[in-house]
């Protein structure tokens, strides 16, 4: 196969000496920024040793290195055309030389020949500062030869087409001293050549002028001002060393505390003042700001009086040679009433005991306001339906005490509110309430539910039957509240009737002990006492026992025992 066809051998051979490097060197070509749409750059047919005819035939094409095509190829001609106008500050910016890459490929056989472009800079920038103006401020008293470095110029142009020189207005006073960097570009320094006085001339304006080296030359113009500064020979004076100021408490932060203000007969930045605390502790910076420029001090934090009565802010205005004074601004904050009163108990006796006399103490307790004045001054005071009234002592206690006799099965538990009131304006309110239990005192006798009970009994019962029952009840709670039953006196014939009758203790059960015989026995009457546990009370309440047994038992007439 590499025998019979030797041509594509050669052409192989041929593109890797071209594409290597080494044996083709590019074909070099120039042209100048600003050339319109259209125009020619350069004719390769001769360096490509091709006529028009092959250079069509072969379909010549220019193959850009880049994203932009701003160059074409006539086959028709073999002209490299300018596609669009071209910038060079455009196209590369600040490299120089500025060298566009490209590659003509011909086919049958292929060949790729290099092409590099050389834009070249046209004089088409003029020199630029970055400001119009160019400001100083030089101290009067600066020595002769001080020297100024001014703002250097830009051009976009290279070479000589860059910027050559400055120059400045006449002045006898300052002259212009250009130089040269290592790069060789220029730039420029003032020189001071005569003693200033800011009071013969305050103030010197120039012109600065950036020639370039082109043709036609391109001028680029800056104005120089130059202040001269006053000497600081005055230090600052405050209107006063001492300011005092009232400040409530809660008030919103932004508000306007107090103004300082100092001046300086100096001028320029002698006589411009910075305010600024002087040894502030935290406190102050957390609660005040000072503006550095007015001398105005606003709230930024949280004023409390309760926590906090004054401040003392130590004030500093320093001008701008450094000269300092001094002044103190002394707060006072006024209390707003923002504090509830506050009770506090300190003893209270719960349970009570109701039997209690009038006038026995029945709790303590205290009012405190951390407010001052008349917003910390307080009054309390209870329900006047209550058998209670409050008696004050020093130091804002109070005692409650009983102004009434007490009775639990009237009412077992008081709730008492205590209303605390401030002096302030508007008045706060604030209320406490004390939940007060009765503790029962066995001052209630037990009472049957009924006066008289009737019960019957057949004759000839069976011992130990039940009989029926008595009830008592008894107001107060607990063990005060129990209640026992014993027969307490009652015969029948000649003997006790707890010997054919018994009680229960506990419930008022009563039971027959014996069988009964009416004929035997007309009728009984006895006494039920009642007593209290845990000590029975001697002439309690008690219930009449009466009874009466039938003579027939068939002859429908009653055999049952009553009693009472």
């Amino acid at each position: 196969m590499e025998i019979s066809h030797p041509s594509r051998q050669v052409v192989l051979f041929f593109i890797s000496l071209c594409s290597s490097g080494m044996l083709c060197e590019p074909f070099r070509y120039s042209v100048p920024e600003e050339k319109k749409a259209g125009s020619i750059v350069a004719n390769v047919l001769k360096d490509l040793k091709v006529d028009v005819k092959e250079l069509s035939a072969r379909r010549a094409q220019l193959i850009s290195k880049s994203s932009r095509q701003d160059f074409q190829l006539d086959p028709h001609s073999g002209n490299i055309i300018l596609k669009d106008k071209i910038d060079r500050e455009v196209l590369c910016a600040l490299n120089d030389p500025c060298i566009q890459f490209f590659e003509i490929v011909l086919e049958n056989p292929l060949q790729v020949f290099r092409i590099e472009v050389q834009v070249e800079d046209v004089n088409d920038n003029s020199p630029t500062f970055s400001k119009n103006q160019i400001i100083f401020e030089i101290p009067e008293q600066t020595p002769i030869n001080a020297r100024f470095l001014l703002e250097t110029a830009h051009d976009l142009d290279k070479g000589e087409n860059a910027i050559q020189n400055y120059i400045l207005s006449t002045s006898e006073y300052f002259k212009l001293d250009v130089q040269s960097q290592n790069d060789g570009s220029k730039y420029a320094e003032l020189l001071l050549a005569k003693p200033l006085d800011r009071e013969m001339i305050p103030q010197f304006i120039f012109t600065l002028e950036a020639v370039d080296g082109g043709i036609p030359r391109r001028t680029g113009i800056a104005q120089i001002i130059i202040d001269i500064l006053d000497n600081n020979d005055n230090v600052p004076q405050f209107e006063q060393t001492m300011y005092k100021v009232q400040l409530m408490e809660n008030s919103h932060p932004g508000s306007l505390v107090a103004k300082v203000e100092a001046t300086d007969k100096d001028i320029g930045s002698n006589a411009y003042i910075i305010y600024t605390f002087s040894q502030a502790p935290t406190d102050i910076l957390r609660s005040f700001r000072l503006n550095n420029h007015t001398g105005e001090i606003t709230l930024v934090g949280k004023i409390d009086y309760e926590e906090k009565q004054n401040y003392e802010l130590n004030i500093k205005a320093t001008d701008g040679g450094g000269l300092s004074a001094y002044c103190k601004v002394l707060i006072d904050v006024e209390d707003e009433n923002d504090n509830y009163p506050e009770v506090t108990i300190s003893s209270i006796a719960n349970p009570f005991p109701e039997n209690s006399p009038p006038e026995t103490l029945l709790a303590v307790f205290s009012v405190k306001d951390e407010d001052s004045g008349d917003n910390a001054r307080t009054t309390c005071n209870i329900d006047a339906n209550l058998p209670f009234h409050l008696k004050r002592t020093k130091n804002n206690y109070y005692q409650l005490v009983t102004q009434q006799p007490l009775d639990r099965e009237q009412m077992s538990c008081y709730n008492i509110t205590i209303t605390a009131i401030d002096q302030g304006s508007p008045r706060l309110t604030s209320i406490t309430v004390i939940s007060i239990q009765l503790s029962d005192i066995n001052d209630n006798p037990p009472m049957f539910e009924r006066g008289f009970y009737n019960l019957h009994l057949r004759e000839n019962n069976i011992p130990g039957l039940f009989i029926g029952s008595v009830h008592a009840a008894d107001v107060d709670t607990e063990q005060n509240a129990k209640v026992t039953y014993s027969l307490l006196f009652g015969k029948i014939r000649e003997e006790p009737a707890s010997s054919y009758i018994s009680i229960n203790s506990e419930t008022g059960n009563l039971y027959a002990i014996r069988s009964m015989d009416y004929e035997d026995i007309q009728d009984f009457q006895g006494k039920v006492p009642l007593s209290e546990d845990p000590a029975a009370k001697s002439g309690g309440p008690s219930c009449t026992v009466n009874q009466a047994i039938g003579a027939n038992m068939n002859s429908g007439q009653s055999d049952w025992l009553s009693y009472h």
